[in-house]
C-alpha cells in the first residue's frame, strides 16, 4: 500500500511538471492556436485586431514550423508603436487594408462554401511596406514576358538582366471577383491605392508593385480551373526524403514517394473513366522535380494519366504559395533581405505551416536555393507551370529592399538584440529578439540545434572563422573576379594560422571558411561553430544572421567601403561587435593578431 501510495505521488509530479511545461511553451506560443476560420470584413481599412486568418487544410505536405528558443508571437497588434523595434522587425503592419469582399453566400456544387476571392493588404507605416494576400487567383505564364528561370548557369551565360526581369500583359494575374462580377477588366488595386500602400520607394522599378498592380477582377464564370479529380496513388521516381505516404487536400489524395523507373498514375474511383483503368507510364521528364507534385491538381493529373504531359491544363495550388520578384538574387546580403521578408510576410499572415514558394522572375539557379528549399515547403519558377495555374491562397511578399535590414543602411534603427525571455518578461520598445529567430529559422531548416548555448570555455577549443573571398560565377553578367577589399588576405590567414599553432593559453583553431565553394549547410555548421567571426567587409559576413549567442563579430574595413552592414546586424542580433580601419586595403598581420588575442582573453582563453 505505501509503494502505491509512493507511485501515484510520482505520477501526480511528473503529470504536474509535464503540464506546466506545456503551459510554459504554449504561453510564450500563442499563434499556434490562431489558425481558425474567421469571417472577412467588408471592404474597408481597418486595424489589425480583426485579422482573418486563411483556414489550414486537415492535412498538408507542408513543412511545420520548427519550435524556435527566439520566437516569440506574431499576433497583429494595432498598439505596435511607430519606428519602435517591432515595428520593424516584426509585426508592424497594424493597418489592415480589405480591396476585395469574399462572397460567402455562394455554395460550390459540392456544398462547401467556396464564394468569390478576397484580396486584402497589410500595411506598415514603419517600413512603408505592404503584405498583401488573396484567395482564388489564376496565374497564367504565358502572359508574363521574361526568360524562363531555374536554368543553370553555364547555359545562359551572358544573358541580359532585362530578359530576366517580368513584364505582366493583361490576364497575367486574376482574382475570382464572384457571381456578381460581369466581364473583367477591373484593376483589384487602382494606382491611387498603390501609391499608398504598395509605394515605388527608392528602386526604379518594383516588379512587386507592378505585378499586384496587373491583377484583375474576373467573374466566376470567366474564372476556369479545373477541380480535383478521382485519381488516389501517384508513385514518383525522385528518393526523396519523405514518409512511407501522405493525404493532400479535399479529394484525400494519397501520393508515395518510390524510387522507380516512370511515373505511374492508378485510378481509384470513377469507374466511368475508362482511360484511368490502368497504369500509364509517363516519362519522368515530365516532372522537373518529384516535389512539384505538391502543386499538381485536378486535370492536370488526367493529363498525365492520359500521357499528355503538363501542358495548356489548369492546376490548383491547394497549400499557402508565396510569390517573390527578387533583384540581386545571386549576392548572400540582399538574398537574406529576401529570406527575412518571406519569412515574414508567412508569419504576419498567420499561416500553420511553411509556405510553398513560386519565383515570379526569369533568373537562373544559384546556390542560395538550397537555402530557399530548405526554409520553405517547396519551390518553382512561375514559368515551369504550362498552363495557368490558380491559387487557393496566394500571398505577394515585399521586397527585400523593404526590409529593415536594407532600410536600416540608410536610416537610423534605434534597436538593439535581446533575447526573447527577457522580451516576454519584460517588453522594450528599443530592443528586439526577431533577427535571433530568424537565424534559428535558417539553422533549424538545415538540421541544426536551435537550443545549444556554448559554454565560455569549448572542450575542444574556440574556433576562429576566417570568412574569405574567393572568385567564383555568381550570375550570367559576372566575369568571375571578386573585387578584393582586403589586398593581403592570404598573408592575414597564414599569419593567424601560424599564431594559433603556437598559442599556449588555450587551442585556438582557424577555420578557412571559402563559402563560395563550400554546400550552404557546411557555411552555417562554421558559423554555428565559431566563437569569433573574422573577415573583410563582403556579403559572406551576412552569415552572422545566423550565428549563435556570445559569437563575437572582427570586422576588416579597407578605406574603400567603409559601410554599417555587419556592424548593424551585430548589434541588431546582440552580439559583440569589433572592426579595425585600414588605410587604404592593406592590414598589418600583427594588428589583427594583438585584436584576435584580446577578444579570446574577454571570452576566457
Amino acid at each position: 500500500m505505501k509503494m502505491n501510495s509512493v507511485t501515484l505521488k510520482i505520477l501526480l509530479s511528473l503529470f504536474a511538471i509535464n503540464s506546466v511545461s506545456l503551459y510554459l511553451y504554449f504561453s510564450s506560443h500563442p499563434d499556434y492556436f490562431r489558425h481558425h476560420l474567421q469571417r472577412p470584413s467588408p471592404h474597408r481599412r481597418s486595424n489589425a485586431a480583426d485579422h482573418h486568418h486563411f483556414p489550414p487544410l486537415t492535412t498538408s505536405l507542408a513543412k511545420p514550423w520548427p519550435i524556435l528558443p527566439s520566437y516569440l508571437p506574431w499576433s497583429l497588434n494595432s498598439t505596435v508603436p511607430f519606428r519602435s523595434c517591432e515595428g520593424y522587425f516584426g509585426n508592424g503592419f497594424t493597418t489592415r487594408v480589405d480591396i476585395l469582399k469574399q462572397e460567402l453566400h455562394r455554395k460550390s456544387d459540392s456544398g462547401a462554401g467556396n464564394g468569390g476571392g478576397w484580396f486584402r493588404c497589410f500595411y506598415s507605416d514603419t517600413l512603408r511596406s505592404s503584405i498583401c494576400e488573396g484567395a482564388r487567383i489564376r496565374m497564367d505564364p504565358e502572359k508574363i514576358r521574361m526568360s524562363a528561370g531555374g536554368e543553370r548557369l553555364e547555359s545562359v551565360f551572358g544573358r541580359r538582366e532585362e530578359e530576366e526581369m517580368s513584364v505582366f500583359e493583361a490576364g497575367a494575374f486574376d482574382v475570382d471577383g464572384g457571381e456578381g462580377l460581369k466581364g473583367g477588366g477591373k484593376k483589384v488595386m487602382s494606382d491611387q491605392l498603390l501609391d499608398l500602400y504598395v509605394q515605388l520607394g527608392a528602386v526604379s522599378r518594383h516588379a512587386m508593385r507592378e505585378l499586384i498592380g496587373s491583377i484583375q477582377l474576373v467573374g466566376t464564370e470567366e474564372f476556369e480551373c479545373s477541380e480535383d479529380i478521382g485519381i488516389k496513388e501517384i508513385s514518383v521516381s525522385r528518393n526523396l526524403e519523405r514518409g512511407p505516404h501522405a493525404f493532400l487536400g479535399r479529394s484525400q489524395l494519397a501520393i508515395q514517394f518510390k524510387v522507380l523507373k516512370e511515373v505511374s498514375v492508378r485510378k481509384i474511383k470513377r469507374p466511368e473513366a475508362d482511360d484511368f483503368a490502368k497504369y500509364q507510364p509517363v516519362p519522368t521528364a515530365i516532372l522537373r522535380e518529384g516535389v512539384d507534385l505538391l502543386f499538381l491538381w485536378g486535370s492536370t493529373l488526367q493529363r498525365l494519366v492520359k500521357g499528355k504531359g503538363l501542358d495548356a491544363e489548369s492546376k490548383w495550388v491547394e497549400e499557402p504559395t508565396l510569390l517573390i520578384t527578387r533583384y540581386e538574387y545571386a549576392n548572400l546580403f540582399h538574398t537574406v533581405t529576401d529570406w527575412y521578408s518571406a519569412y515574414v510576410a508567412s508569419r504576419v499572415t498567420g499561416l500553420p505551416n511553411r509556405p510553398h514558394l513560386v519565383f515570379v522572375d526569369g533568373h537562373c539557379v544559384t546556390p542560395l536555393e538550397e537555402t530557399w528549399k530548405a526554409m520553405f515547403s517547396s519551390l518553382r519558377y512561375a514559368k515551369n507551370f504550362t498552363g495557368t495555374v490558380c491559387f487557393r491562397h496566394g500571398i505577394f511578399t515585399p521586397l527585400g529592399y523593404e526590409t529593415a535590414i536594407f532600410q536600416g543602411l540608410t536610416e537610423r534603427i534605434d534597436c538593439r538584440g535581446a533575447s526573447a525571455h527577457d522580451l516576454w518578461q519584460q517588453p522594450d520598445d528599443h530592443k528586439t529578439a526577431r533577427l535571433s529567430e530568424f537565424g534559428e529559422m535558417i539553422r533549424a531548416a538545415f538540421g541544426f540545434p536551435v537550443d545549444r548555448h556554448r559554454n565560455s570555455k569549448p572542450v575542444f577549443g574556440h574556433n576562429v572563422l576566417f570568412v574569405r573571398r574567393e572568385d567564383y560565377l555568381a550570375h550570367p553578367r559576372h566575369g568571375g573576379k571578386v573585387q578584393s577589399r582586403l589586398s593581403n588576405e592570404q598573408q592575414v590567414f597564414d599569419s593567424l594560422k601560424s599564431w594559433a599553432s603556437n598559442h599556449l593559453q588555450c587551442k585556438v583553431n582557424v577555420i578557412n571558411g571559402i563559402f563560395a565553394h563550400m554546400p550552404m549547410k557546411e557555411q552555417l555548421r562554421a558559423i554555428q561553430d565559431a566563437s569569433v567571426i573574422v573577415g573583410a567587409h563582403g556579403a559572406g559576413l551576412t552569415h552572422i544572421v545566423s550565428a549563435t549567442p556570445k559569437t563575437v563579430v572582427l570586422e576588416i574595413i579597407s578605406s574603400e567601403y567603409v559601410r554599417p552592414h555587419f556592424q548593424l546586424i551585430s548589434q541588431w542580433k546582440g552580439l559583440e561587435y569589433h572592426a579595425i580601419y585600414l588605410d587604404g586595403s592593406h592590414a598589418n598581420p600583427t594588428v589583427v593578431i594583438d585584436k584576435l588575442s584580446s577578444i579570446l582573453k574577454s571570452i576566457g582563453c
